[in-house]
């Protein structure tokens, strides 16, 4: 079998489009301490001023556009930017359904859609499972 790689399924391109939509994205405190050292203010300037609740989590806002207010032509916080973040596109929900990946894919062009299921799936459990780093 092919040794497998991240890229295999996945090359961001930085277009942002997972930087926006419904539901936001939540941070750990770990997440806004990180962001807070990063851009130069205290945690509690990032919960104030960058974050709002959704189910008493906080989670990024979003600016007008609907983007993160993170998200300005790219991410301006890239290196420190969420686990939720890190994650994608490479997300358990995926290898629960399948049709997660199409729907993920229709909206991400980073996603491919060339590669059999089987082989997305086995490189995200490769990854959950630590076996595998993400390149991307």
């Amino acid at each position: 079998m092919k040794e497998l790689k991240s890229t295999d399924i996945f090359e961001c391109t930085m277009c942002g489009k997972c930087c926006q939509g419904y539901g936001g994205t939540y941070v750990t405190e770990t997440d806004i301490q990180a962001i807070a050292e990063f851009i130069g203010k205290s945690p509690e300037t990032v919960r104030a001023e960058y974050c709002q609740l959704s189910g008493g989590k906080p989670v990024l806002a979003q600016g007008e556009d609907g983007k993160c207010v993170f998200f300005t032509n790219k991410c301006s916080i890239h290196p420190v930017k969420p686990k939720m973040c890190r994650k994608w596109p490479f997300l358990e929900a995926v290898i629960k359904d399948e049709k997660n990946w199409e729907r993920m894919a229709s909206c991400c062009p980073g996603c491919k859609t060339d590669v059999p299921i089987e082989h997305v799936k086995a490189v995200i459990q490769a990854l959950l499972n630590g076996e595998i780093k993400d390149e991307g």
